[in-house]
Protein backbone atom coordinates (compact mmCIF):
# COMPACT_ATOMS: atom_id res chain seq x y z
CA UNK A 1 0.00 0.00 0.00
CA UNK A 2 1.20 3.51 -0.82
CA UNK A 3 -0.19 6.00 1.68
CA UNK A 4 1.70 8.90 0.10
CA UNK A 5 0.23 8.38 -3.36
CA UNK A 6 -1.66 11.14 -5.15
CA UNK A 7 -5.02 9.92 -6.48
CA UNK A 8 -8.11 11.31 -8.15
CA UNK A 9 -9.53 12.07 -4.69
CA UNK A 10 -6.30 12.99 -2.88
CA UNK A 11 -5.30 15.43 -5.63
CA UNK A 12 -2.72 17.30 -3.62
CA UNK A 13 -0.87 18.80 -6.59
CA UNK A 14 -3.93 20.98 -7.13
CA UNK A 15 -3.39 24.65 -6.37
CA UNK A 16 -6.19 24.61 -3.80
CA UNK A 17 -4.39 22.03 -1.66
CA UNK A 18 -1.01 23.64 -2.18
CA UNK A 19 -2.40 26.94 -0.93
CA UNK A 20 -3.84 25.28 2.17
CA UNK A 21 -0.53 23.67 3.13
CA UNK A 22 1.69 26.60 2.15
CA UNK A 23 2.13 27.83 5.73
CA UNK A 24 3.40 24.38 6.78
CA UNK A 25 6.12 24.06 4.12
CA UNK A 26 8.69 24.95 6.71
CA UNK A 27 11.72 22.70 7.09
CA UNK A 28 12.11 23.79 10.69
CA UNK A 29 8.84 22.00 11.53
CA UNK A 30 8.88 18.30 12.34
CA UNK A 31 6.34 15.92 10.81
CA UNK A 32 4.68 15.76 14.22
CA UNK A 33 4.33 19.55 14.38
CA UNK A 34 3.05 19.72 10.82
CA UNK A 35 0.44 17.05 11.50
CA UNK A 36 -0.80 18.72 14.70
CA UNK A 37 -1.14 22.11 13.02
CA UNK A 38 -2.68 20.68 9.86
CA UNK A 39 -5.19 18.71 11.89
CA UNK A 40 -6.21 21.78 13.89
CA UNK A 41 -6.57 23.89 10.75
CA UNK A 42 -8.89 21.41 9.02
CA UNK A 43 -10.86 20.78 12.22
CA UNK A 44 -11.64 24.43 12.86
CA UNK A 45 -11.59 26.22 9.49
CA UNK A 46 -14.14 23.90 7.86
CA UNK A 47 -17.45 23.76 9.69
CA UNK A 48 -18.89 20.32 10.37
CA UNK A 49 -22.09 19.60 8.43
CA UNK A 50 -23.50 16.05 8.41
CA UNK A 51 -26.68 17.02 6.55
CA UNK A 52 -25.34 17.25 3.00
CA UNK A 53 -24.85 13.86 1.35
CA UNK A 54 -23.42 13.36 -2.13
CA UNK A 55 -23.33 10.26 -4.31
CA UNK A 56 -21.15 12.00 -6.88
CA UNK A 57 -17.45 11.12 -6.80
CA UNK A 58 -16.47 14.64 -7.91
CA UNK A 59 -17.68 15.97 -4.54
CA UNK A 60 -15.15 13.77 -2.72
CA UNK A 61 -12.09 15.32 -4.37
CA UNK A 62 -9.90 17.09 -1.83
CA UNK A 63 -9.55 20.11 -4.11
CA UNK A 64 -13.35 20.49 -4.21
CA UNK A 65 -13.70 20.14 -0.45
CA UNK A 66 -10.95 22.70 0.05
CA UNK A 67 -13.02 25.32 -1.77
CA UNK A 68 -16.16 25.02 0.36
CA UNK A 69 -16.68 26.25 3.90
CA UNK A 70 -18.05 23.08 5.48
CA UNK A 71 -17.97 19.32 5.18
CA UNK A 72 -19.05 16.12 6.83
CA UNK A 73 -16.64 13.83 8.67
CA UNK A 74 -15.61 11.90 5.55
CA UNK A 75 -15.06 15.04 3.50
CA UNK A 76 -12.97 16.75 6.18
CA UNK A 77 -10.94 13.55 6.58
CA UNK A 78 -10.28 13.40 2.83
CA UNK A 79 -9.05 16.99 2.89
CA UNK A 80 -6.73 16.34 5.82
CA UNK A 81 -5.31 13.19 4.22
CA UNK A 82 -4.54 15.02 0.97
CA UNK A 83 -2.80 17.80 2.89
CA UNK A 84 -0.74 15.35 4.94
CA UNK A 85 0.30 13.37 1.86
CA UNK A 86 1.27 16.64 0.20
CA UNK A 87 3.57 17.21 3.18
CA UNK A 88 5.00 13.68 2.69
CA UNK A 89 3.29 12.29 5.79
CA UNK A 90 1.65 8.88 5.18
CA UNK A 91 -2.12 9.03 5.78
CA UNK A 92 -5.17 6.91 5.04
CA UNK A 93 -8.96 7.01 5.43
CA UNK A 94 -10.61 5.02 8.23
CA UNK A 95 -14.38 4.41 8.20
CA UNK A 96 -16.86 3.19 10.78
CA UNK A 97 -20.32 3.72 12.25
CA UNK A 98 -20.99 5.95 15.27
CA UNK A 99 -23.96 6.56 17.51
CA UNK A 100 -24.67 10.03 18.87
CA UNK A 101 -26.38 10.50 22.24
CA UNK A 102 -26.60 14.31 22.52
CA UNK A 103 -28.51 16.72 20.26
CA UNK A 104 -29.89 13.81 18.28
CA UNK A 105 -33.35 15.19 17.52
CA UNK A 106 -32.47 16.57 14.08
CA UNK A 107 -30.30 13.55 13.27
CA UNK A 108 -33.16 11.21 14.06
CA UNK A 109 -35.61 13.35 12.09
CA UNK A 110 -33.44 13.48 8.97
CA UNK A 111 -31.75 10.07 9.05
CA UNK A 112 -34.36 8.06 10.91
CA UNK A 113 -31.65 7.06 13.37
CA UNK A 114 -29.06 8.51 15.74
CA UNK A 115 -26.40 6.43 13.98
CA UNK A 116 -24.13 8.04 11.40
CA UNK A 117 -22.46 5.92 8.74
CA UNK A 118 -19.99 5.90 7.22
CA UNK A 119 -18.15 8.02 9.77
CA UNK A 120 -14.72 9.11 8.60
CA UNK A 121 -11.49 9.67 10.43
CA UNK A 122 -7.79 9.75 9.56
CA UNK A 123 -4.88 7.45 10.26
CA UNK A 124 -1.46 9.10 9.99
CA UNK A 125 1.94 7.50 10.42
CA UNK A 126 4.32 9.36 12.73
CA UNK A 127 7.61 7.91 13.99
CA UNK A 128 6.64 4.49 12.66
CA UNK A 129 3.31 4.41 14.51
CA UNK A 130 -0.17 4.70 13.00
CA UNK A 131 -2.34 7.14 14.96
CA UNK A 132 -6.08 7.83 14.68
CA UNK A 133 -7.53 11.33 14.56
CA UNK A 134 -10.94 12.82 13.79
CA UNK A 135 -11.02 16.40 12.44
CA UNK A 136 -14.83 16.43 12.14
CA UNK A 137 -16.12 18.59 15.00
CA UNK A 138 -14.92 22.19 14.89
CA UNK A 139 -14.31 23.99 18.18
CA UNK A 140 -17.31 26.34 17.83
CA UNK A 141 -19.65 23.37 17.42
CA UNK A 142 -18.13 21.59 20.40
CA UNK A 143 -18.72 24.63 22.59
CA UNK A 144 -22.35 24.68 21.49
CA UNK A 145 -22.83 21.10 22.67
CA UNK A 146 -20.69 21.39 25.81
CA UNK A 147 -18.08 18.96 24.48
CA UNK A 148 -14.32 19.41 24.69
CA UNK A 149 -12.83 19.66 21.18
CA UNK A 150 -10.59 16.79 20.15
CA UNK A 151 -6.98 17.90 20.26
CA UNK A 152 -4.22 15.85 18.65
CA UNK A 153 -0.79 15.68 20.33
CA UNK A 154 1.06 13.71 17.65
CA UNK A 155 1.66 10.77 20.00
CA UNK A 156 -1.76 9.36 20.92
CA UNK A 157 -5.03 8.47 19.20
CA UNK A 158 -7.61 11.27 19.22
CA UNK A 159 -10.80 10.16 17.52
CA UNK A 160 -13.61 9.73 20.03
CA UNK A 161 -15.51 12.22 22.18
CA UNK A 162 -17.19 9.63 24.37
CA UNK A 163 -18.59 12.05 26.97
CA UNK A 164 -19.49 15.71 27.11
CA UNK A 165 -18.10 18.11 29.71
CA UNK A 166 -20.85 17.11 32.16
CA UNK A 167 -20.01 13.41 31.91
CA UNK A 168 -23.00 12.43 29.79
CA UNK A 169 -22.47 9.89 27.01
CA UNK A 170 -21.91 11.79 23.76
CA UNK A 171 -20.72 9.38 21.07
CA UNK A 172 -19.74 5.75 20.65
CA UNK A 173 -18.35 3.63 17.83
CA UNK A 174 -20.64 0.72 16.98
CA UNK A 175 -18.86 -0.65 13.89
CA UNK A 176 -15.43 -0.45 12.27
CA UNK A 177 -15.09 -0.80 8.48
CA UNK A 178 -11.30 -0.59 8.48
CA UNK A 179 -8.89 1.68 6.61
CA UNK A 180 -8.49 2.43 2.91
CA UNK A 181 -5.64 3.60 0.69
CA UNK A 182 -8.05 5.59 -1.47
CA UNK A 183 -11.64 6.83 -1.12
CA UNK A 184 -14.01 3.82 -1.53
CA UNK A 185 -16.92 5.73 -3.06
CA UNK A 186 -18.84 2.63 -4.18
CA UNK A 187 -18.63 1.15 -0.67
CA UNK A 188 -19.74 4.46 0.89
CA UNK A 189 -22.71 4.89 -1.47
CA UNK A 190 -23.89 1.32 -0.86
CA UNK A 191 -23.46 1.83 2.88
CA UNK A 192 -25.51 5.04 2.85
CA UNK A 193 -28.30 3.49 0.77
CA UNK A 194 -28.42 0.44 3.01
CA UNK A 195 -28.73 2.43 6.23
CA UNK A 196 -30.89 5.33 5.00
CA UNK A 197 -33.10 3.95 2.19
CA UNK A 198 -35.84 6.53 2.81
CA UNK A 199 -33.53 9.33 1.67
CA UNK A 200 -33.32 7.96 -1.87
CA UNK A 201 -36.91 8.23 -3.02
CA UNK A 202 -36.02 10.71 -5.79
CA UNK A 203 -34.64 9.11 -8.94
CA UNK A 204 -31.33 10.32 -10.43
CA UNK A 205 -30.59 12.57 -7.48
CA UNK A 206 -26.92 12.63 -6.44
CA UNK A 207 -26.99 15.46 -3.89
CA UNK A 208 -29.13 15.54 -0.75
CA UNK A 209 -29.49 18.46 1.64
CA UNK A 210 -31.34 17.11 4.65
Amino acid sequence: MNYLRETYFFDYSNEVIQNIISEFKDESLTDKEKTIRMYTKIRDEWRYDPYTISLSKEKYKASHIGQISSGNCVEKSILLIACLRALEIPARLHLGKVKNHIAVERLTEKFGSNELTPHGMVNAELDGKWLKMSPAFNTALCKMFNVDPLDFDGENDSFLQQYNSSGSLFMEYVDDYGHFEDVPVEFMVNNIKEHYPHIFDVDNTTEFKL
